[in-house]
């Protein structure tokens, strides 16, 4: 799309003003973006210059210093962000340490400590923590580079400084200003145009997302020194990031699982709100598809226990996250913050010496600019069944969303040859009773695998990454048949689907993923409405005498010993019955998951695999049924199973 110079500049005009009236973004461009360097080159020129611009302007920062002007939550997290600042006055300023290949964690470091006490000092006017940012930005604008091997260290080193630049502009001392804002320029933000680090540029992950974003936030800061600069590298960006931003298609999913979720779209939020924020426009990005439903989807994949659906390389832990309010306030959706509230005030409570800059929440003081009044978090518009659709889907299961004794279960399809992906096709967690029943081990140390010359990143079958246990289906909650590995390539598909109350279930064909293993394989996972869960794996074509391993990861402990087709599993109060329904000769066993597999396995603590093993008989058929029962579920209930999954 070519703008000629006077509709450019009344689109220009036009957008500045909606931005200012907090109206929705301008609709002069479509999405995907194919904005000219010309257009995006007068955006820069029209922009006001004048410091701070990033996120927040002068007014902002100046109605967030006065607590009267604050919501309950603001003040809250105000207090914490000042006592972080307090803490780190006594931190020294960040060093160029590499972890392996990885400087990430200094630039993490720094970001979270630059944001803060940037955001500490608007709030209090405190010089204190102005100059001690002003040292920490020093530091790093010191170092020789910032690691543009892997190009994340220098795209949140760049987001660390720019802010910092912008917010603190009036308050660093000219000499510092120009270290600073060269630093920014020549180890940041020239880096794609000068060098050959830039095979990020077109990438389809949260890599493209990340470093857009932080490339941006240095081009934004700098821009009426470097124009040029600035124009190109936001064009880059706008052009560029839609192949990340593909990833919430078609309903706000994300394939890389809820922690790679809460970074990738962490920054993508962050690239939108800058481009709004500081030229009135962010050229249609915010219309990606699936972008304005993305913010529901970790209360969706989050259970009761308050663990997330953790698939692919990432924990179940969840801490408070700052796009959520950006989200939430950006679509009027403020059900999509529940339990936010809850998480800023844990979070509060472990603000300590130990734990203060180590970059673990870096971005959470951007939440004070788009916290509202209105954001009380409500369950109302929230589905009780989701599925994901896209390029890899999940569905999710819940019987309630405010009792505490709820079931919630999370069905996993897809390739493990998706970015991140784990041999995990069909496999499940589970929720009941407050607790976590059947639960994913998550992520290897990436650090760890890499020291050992192995390589974790190759997707391919015969790959090191497939000998690490946690990537493995030898370690989810799937079907292992003659202990073989799932198809790397092999991709499997939510066949059948029910969000109807007293029918949920989801139907899953594994077949691909298996490969040659057998003809066909569907797995049925049904939540029934008083609670129950039930698993049918329905596999044919099996080679006669095949062994199929049916597994569950559980950090519950038996209350008797294995060997027959019922076992209870406990937790404190709570516990799960578990019923092998068919074949009915199969027997429960333990699977150690605790002790390491290999040298460079991490060891899975307080976890164990309920599993039973069934052989192919001649017709090369097996049925495999499941029932999981809740102790809070009232006996007796409706006899349940028996019916093939064509009749679900």
């Amino acid at each position: 799309m070519t703008l000629h110079a006077p509709l450019a500049a009344v689109l220009i005009g036009a957008s500045w003003a909606l931005s200012a009236a907090g109206a929705a973004p301008d609709a002069a461009f479509s999405y995907p973006p194919a904005v000219p360097l010309d257009v995006v080159a007068r955006y820069v020129d029209s922009a006001p210059k004048a410091h701070p611009r990033l996120l927040a302007n002068a007014a902002t920062l100046r109605r967030l210093s006065d607590p009267a002007q604050r919501t309950p939550l603001q003040n809250a997290l105000a207090a914490g962000v000042v006592k972080s600042a307090r803490l780190l006055e006594e931190v020294p300023p960040v060093e160029r340490k590499l972890e392996g290949r990885r400087l990430l964690s200094q630039s993490r470091r720094c970001l979270e400590r630059v944001l803060t006490l940037a955001m500490a000092y608007h709030l209090t006017h405190d010089q204190r923590f102005a100059r001690r940012c002003e040292r920490e930005m020093l530091a790093a604008a010191a170092f020789s580079d910032w690691n543009p091997s892997h190009f994340l260290d220098v795209a949140e080193m760049t987001l660390a400084l720019a802010i910092g630049y912008d917010w603190l502009y009036d308050e660093l001392t000219p000499d510092a200003r120009d270290a600073v804002r060269t630093a920014i320029v020549q180890k940041g933000v020239r880096l794609p145009w000068d060098t050959q680090h830039n095979r990020w540029v077109k990438a389809v992950n949260n890599w493209g997302q990340v470093c857009h974003a932080g490339l941006t936030a240095g081009a934004l800061a700098v821009m009426e020194d470097e124009p040029e600069l600035a124009a190109r590298t936001i064009q880059n960006a706008v052009n560029n990031v839609p192949n990340s931003m593909k990833a919430f298609a078609p309903k706000g999913s994300y394939p890389e699982g809820p922690g790679y979720w809460a970074y990738g779209s962490g920054f993508n939020v962050v690239l939108v709100a800058l481009l709004e924020d500081a030229l009135g426009t962010d050229f249609g990005l915010s219309q990606a598809p699936g972008f304005a439903e993305t913010g529901g989807y970790l209360a969706a994949v989050t259970g009761p226990s308050g663990m997330t659906f953790n698939y692919a390389d990432g924990g179940s832990g969840r801490g408070p996250q700052e796009s959520l309010f950006w989200f939430a306030q950006r679509y009027h959706h403020p059900a999509w913050l529940r339990g936010e509230p809850e998480r800023i005030g844990a979070w509060l409570g472990k603000i300590n010496a130990r734990s203060v800059g180590k970059g673990d929440n870096r971005l959470l003081p951007l939440a004070l600019l788009w916290i509202e009044d209105d954001q009380t978090p409500s369950a109302d518009a929230l589905p009780l069944s989701w599925s994901s659709e896209g390029e890899t889907p999940v569905t999710i299961h819940r019987s309630g969303w405010d009792d505490a004794t709820a079931t919630f279960v999370g069905v996993k399809a897809g390739s493990p040859s998706a970015s991140h992906g784990h041999m995990d096709a069909g496999s499940f967690v589970l929720d009941a009773d407050g607790v976590r029943w059947a639960l994913d081990l998550g992520a290897e140390n990436y650090h760890g695998i890499e020291s050992r010359g192995m390589n974790l990143w190759d997707r391919s079958q015969d790959s090191d990454r497939w000998t690490i246990f946690r990537q493995m289906n030898h370690s989810h909650n799937t079907l292992v048949i003659d202990d073989q590995l799932q198809r790397a390539a092999g991709r499997s598909e939510v066949v059948k689907f029910s969000d109807d109350p007293q029918n949920a279930l989801t139907i899953v064909d594994l077949t691909e993923t298996y490969g040659d293993q057998a003809r066909s394989i569907r797995r049925g996972v049904r939540l029934l409405p008083w609670g129950q869960v039930l698993i049918q794996d329905e596999l044919t074509g099996l080679k006669p005498g095949t062994h199929v391993r049916w597994g569950m990861v559980t950090p519950g402990r038996p209350e008797s010993d294995p060997g027959a087709d019922e076992m209870v599993l406990r937790q404190e109060e709570a516990t799960l019955r578990m019923k092998i329904q068919s074949p009915s000769a199969a027997q429960w066993r333990l699977i150690d998951t605790e002790k390491p597999r290999n040298a460079w396995d991490s060891p899975n603590r307080n976890t164990r695999m309920v599993a039973f093993e069934s052989i192919a008989p001649d017709s090369g058929r097996l049925t495999l049924r499941v029932l999981l029962t809740p102790g809070s579920v009232d006996a007796p209930k409706p006899e349940v199973g028996g019916k093939p999954l064509s009749a679900w």
